[in-house]
């Protein structure tokens, strides 16, 4: 008989065995909610940037146990479930306590759910009687064999109710302390365990006594069961429960809208840095550099060796309609006014065509019928191309630029990966992009001047960690002509209020207005750091006081005082192959740039005499080693070693050297008089 009975015993137990397993395979616990959580972006370090709404319209973080303030968990465990980390799901002994209490008054006293059956309910909210709760029962069981503890105590932190739109600790901490979960006063952790309860009549924003009195009944039961003392109770009594909700993280809008678009992770991480970010906006929500009520500002900062955006500034304020706040200005076409002159004048030093030291005469010049003039309205006379660049001087940059050629310049600007926008239908480079004629954006200006920072060689720009790379390799000029962009910038006319000494001297930085004072442009860097500012309408209309030295240079200073270590001087030593000489000890195409005496025929500007040149060998041929002339009378015949060398319309050629050692260069002109050179050509990286 009792055989039989144990047999029947067993063969029951092994069904309802067999039972739930079928039932765990044929409805799992349905976990979409836990997985519908609040989309974020998150700066270098994770700290949060921008969060984004779910669907069903709740804040809604995805929580670990380890992202919460220790003595908030053993609160919610002294406070809900003691005995969570043992038991299957259900607590025996707990149930054993509320049937007892329920039958002595006849009654429910007191409930025994766990949080594991809390955690049920959360992933599948149903009303309250004994059915759901028996099938609470059934899914904690379910629960407890699928997953771990921590597992299901994160579904709890991130699914718990905390009022109105509010689920999960971490959204009830940013909403009620404006802060991470991680770092909890007694006070903050008591009043976390207490909201789920009964969250909306506990709401502290809407019943604050309510929300006190429930509170302090947690700090009381913390005291008793030793999770705090007394005295660390008492004290957390006195301190007031918040009165109003806080908006959750709201930095980098701009640039956490576009990636929220282009990547569908949950959490997007970027190269930001949180705290900066945040001092920036502060600084332009404090400081409102443009009066015009239209206008808008757009700031990016950059690492100079990684390329890592630091910072990003879209807009001036996200939310106001006149401003256009929603447009993200840093990509946003603009006229460049005169930030891309350090470029033309880098590119012309590059090729030889001119020296910082040489002279020109800034007078009225005609370019096929257009006569362009200063900012000033006046002429200046004899200056260095130095000081001509410096002080920002329209008809020398104009004059520097026809020398060098609109083409040539839009080809290396494009061979860089920088992108130009000429206006109109007829979209070919011409002498106005010198002072602005061409549209560019912020991002791209800001590439650009990294490219200047790092001697000429490219860094390609990256908003997140993954991206980020080694230099392109591409160079957008040789690094003796961006030393000489660099040491002329950083010895240019300061922004009211700051001076050459100090900090600011070491920034070597250029301003640029366009035309109408539609934009204010600073473009500034360092050794570490590139600072780039643009203030204006969004809408292209005139702005008022949008002058590039006035408004966006005290920005971009104030900016790099806001950086940790924005790095030494810009780069502090010449490079070996830079002719740091005066005007006198020049070569004499390179003493004036109005040169008239073509009679005495033409001198070969570059390369010069009896002088070295180490070009790098590319794998399959070697660099270009461009051949310019001066005086004499065009079209030129240039000649290497005896061979013919194609030359444009300018008598400009550029030859592709076949080897290494002594080089004869020779040129003639149209009257019959030659010059020539001789020079050694070594090739780097050749074996």
């Amino acid at each position: 008989m009792n055989l039989r009975r144990g047999a029947r015993l067993a063969l029951l137990t092994s069904t309802l065995v067999l039972a739930v397993l079928v039932a765990d395979r044929l409805a799992p616990p349905d976990l979409s909610r836990v997985e519908a959580t609040t989309r974020t972006v998150n700066d270098r370090d994770g700290a949060l940037l921008r969060a984004f709404i779910t669907p069903d319209g709740m804040w809604r973080y995805q929580t670990q146990p380890d992202d919460v303030d220790p003595l908030y968990l053993a609160m919610l465990k002294m406070w809900e479930d003691r005995r969570y980390d043992d038991h299957p799901g259900i607590d025996p002994l707990a149930m054993t306590r509320a049937l007892g209490q329920w039958v002595q008054a006849g009654r429910i006293v007191s409930g025994a759910s766990t949080l594991t059956m809390q955690t049920a309910r959360l992933l599948e909210p149903r009303g309250r009687n004994l059915g759901t709760k028996l099938v609470e029962m059934a899914r904690a069981f379910q629960l407890e064999r699928r997953y771990g503890k921590d597992e299901i105590l994160s579904v709890y932190l991130t699914l718990a109710p905390f009022g109105g739109n509010l689920e999960g600790v971490r959204a009830a901490s940013l909403a009620y302390f404006s802060k991470e979960p991680g770092h909890l006063t007694p006070a903050e952790a008591a009043l976390l365990v207490a909201l789920p309860q009964s969250p909306e009549a506990l709401r502290p924003d809407r019943a604050p006594e309510a929300a006190m009195a429930a509170r302090n009944r947690v700090l009381d039961r913390a005291a008793e069961e030793g999770v705090i003392t007394l005295a660390e109770a008492e004290a957390a009594k006195l301190a007031l429960v918040p009165s109003r909700r806080a908006d959750m993280p709201f930095l980098a809008p701009h640039l956490a809208e576009r990636l929220a678009a282009e990547h569908e992770d949950p959490v997007i991480t970027t190269t930001l840095d949180r705290d900066l970010q945040a001092a920036i906006e502060r600084l332009l929500a404090q400081r409102r550099p443009v009066a015009d009520p239209g206008a808008s500002a757009a700031i990016m900062v950059i690492d100079n060796h990684t390329g890592a955006v630091l910072a990003h500034i879209g807009a001036l304020d996200y939310f106001d309609e006149r401003r256009n706040g929603m447009v993200d200005m840093t990509q946003a076409v603009r006229s460049p006014g005169s930030a891309l002159k350090p470029f033309i004048y880098g590119l012309a030093f590059g090729r030889r065509l001119i020296h910082p030291a040489m002279l020109i005469d800034d007078r009225p010049r005609d370019f096929g019928g257009w006569r362009p003039s200063n900012f000033d309205d006046g002429f200046h006379g004899i200056v260095t191309m130095g000081d001509a660049l410096a002080t920002s001087l329209n008809v020398p940059a104009v004059a520097v630029l026809d020398r060098l050629g609109p083409q040539t310049f839009d080809s290396a600007w494009r061979d860089a990966g920088l992108a130009l926008h000429y206006p109109g239908i007829d979209p070919r480079p011409g002498l106005p992009l010198a002072l602005g004629g061409v549209g560019v954006t912020l991002e791209t200006m800001v590439a650009g001047y990294v490219g200047l920072a790092n001697g000429g060689l490219m860094q390609p720009l990256s908003v997140l960690p993954d991206t980020v790379s080694e230099p392109s390799g591409v160079r957008l000029m040789p690094d003796f002509a961006a030393w000489y962009v660099a040491d002329i910038l950083r010895n240019a006319p300061r922004a009211i209020g700051f001076t050459q000494q100090g900090r600011h001297g070491e920034i070597a930085f250029k301003t640029g207005t366009s035309y109408g004072y539609r934009d204010a442009w600073a473009l500034g860097f360092t050794q570490d750091v590139t600072v780039g500012v643009w203030l204006g309408r969004p809408d292209g209309g005139s702005c008022s006081g949008c002058v590039g030295i006035e408004v966006a240079a005290p920005v971009m200073l104030a900016v790099f005082d806001l950086i940790a270590d924005s790095g030494g001087p810009a780069l502090p030593s010449p490079p070996a192959d830079a002719l740091l000489i005066r005007t006198a000890e020049l070569p004499n195409y390179l003493q004036r740039f109005d040169r008239e005496d073509t009679a005495l025929g033409p001198q070969v500007a570059f390369p010069l005499d009896g002088s070295t040149l180490r070009l790098a060998w590319l794998g399959d041929s070697a660099e270009t080693l461009p051949l310019r002339a001066d005086g004499g009378l065009q079209p030129y015949l240039w000649l290497v070693n005896g061979v013919p060398v194609d030359a444009d319309r300018r008598g400009e050629a550029d030859w592709i050297p076949d080897g290494a050692g002594f080089v004869s260069v020779s040129v003639t002109d149209a009257a019959g008089n030659s010059a020539s050179v001789d020079v050694l050509v070594e090739l780097v990286g050749r074996d």
